[in-house]
């Protein structure tokens, strides 16, 4: 906790969230972005931080709740300028890695940077047990941006742009970290994956993990999000991260002014599955992506559908 700014006291807001599944009450969004905002400044005691991440977690989010904590996120760092061109930027979270499937994520990224679009993919450089798309793209020689700053020259150069949390929201990367010291995920983990960097509009392809969360998270793009910020693919996750399922597609809704369509239909399992990096470790997956944007491997026909579709929407802006 910073000692030097004005304490925050929890305590009446972790009466209402912290009596259970069935007995708490939600925060309006007022009270969650007063609160959340606090937690990103350091003026939350290590006590309540504790008491109000555990009480979330057992909760849930509730839409006020997230598009509060939204507010207060994207008000914690600094946004990138829009990219000028014909293209919206679009915005690729990679917080998870893979465990078992290669992570084909940078593939996507670049798929969509070597068209012109300006593509932001944020998220963590490693992770004990996964491997990261910052992993690839280093083999790749596609090193993390050392500043926000460098992100319009690797536009320029149709190159996907990786900015770790810690450059992109520093404060933000903070309380992803209570995550070694608690346990267990809170409510930071989901506000990285929905979160707008820029100050224009974009196309964010965010993804969720529980069934739980698509109904929540469709719930405030359908009403809540500011129309401004441009739209959204969301998706079941591919291990949690945003790239299409190499193996069959998955459903990805589409929500443009609030409204939602279905863009792409989740796909009935396959016999015959396209062929893939023969391991998943970083060093293989990206000498495949390479092989891939070279032409001298296929590219799995659900990315290069997630990939048309990107493209059609963030052409039309």
């Amino acid at each position: 906790m910073n000692s030097h700014a004005q304490t925050f006291k929890a305590a009446a807001f972790i009466k209402e969230i912290g009596r259970g599944r069935k007995g708490a009450r939600s925060l309006s969004r007022a009270d969650a972005a007063a609160l959340y905002g606090a937690m990103l400044d350091g003026r939350v005691s290590d006590l309540e931080m504790g008491a109000v991440v555990l009480a979330m977690r057992i909760k849930g989010e509730s839409v006020d709740e997230i598009a509060g904590f939204l507010d207060a996120a994207e008000q914690s760092f600094d946004l990138l300028p829009t990219p000028g061109g014909d293209c919206m930027p679009v915005v690729i979270p990679s917080y998870n890695g893979s465990r078992q499937m290669p992570n084909l994520t940078p593939l996507l990224a670049c798929l969509l940077a070597r068209e012109g679009v300006p593509v932001l993919m944020h998220g963590v450089t490693s992770d004990p047990g996964r491997v990261t798309s910052a992993e690839i793209l280093a083999q790749m020689r596609l090193a993390p941006l050392a500043s926000t700053a460098d992100a319009a020259q690797a536009f320029a150069a149709r190159r996907p742009a990786f900015l770790p949390v810690e450059v992109l929201a520093p404060k933000m990367a903070r309380l992803l970290a209570l995550r070694r010291v608690l346990g267990v995920r809170n409510s930071t983990h989901t506000l990285v994956k929905i979160m707008q960097p820029f100050t224009g509009p974009a196309l964010r392809l965010t993804s969720y993990t529980h069934p739980e969360y698509l109904q929540m998270l469709s719930a405030y793009f359908s009403t809540l999000a500011p129309v401004e910020r441009g739209d959204v693919f969301l998706m079941r996750g591919t291990e949690g991260e945003t790239v299409a399922n190499p193996k069959r597609a998955n459903q990805v809704d589409w929500f443009h002014q609030h409204q939602r369509q279905i863009l792409i239909e989740r796909q009935a399992p396959v016999d015959q599955l396209p062929p893939l990096p023969e391991g998943s470790d970083a060093p293989t997956t990206a000498r495949w992506i390479m092989q891939a944007l070279e032409g001298t491997a296929p590219i799995p026909s659900s990315i290069a559908e997630q990939v048309e579709h990107c493209l059609r929407v963030a052409r039309a802006k």
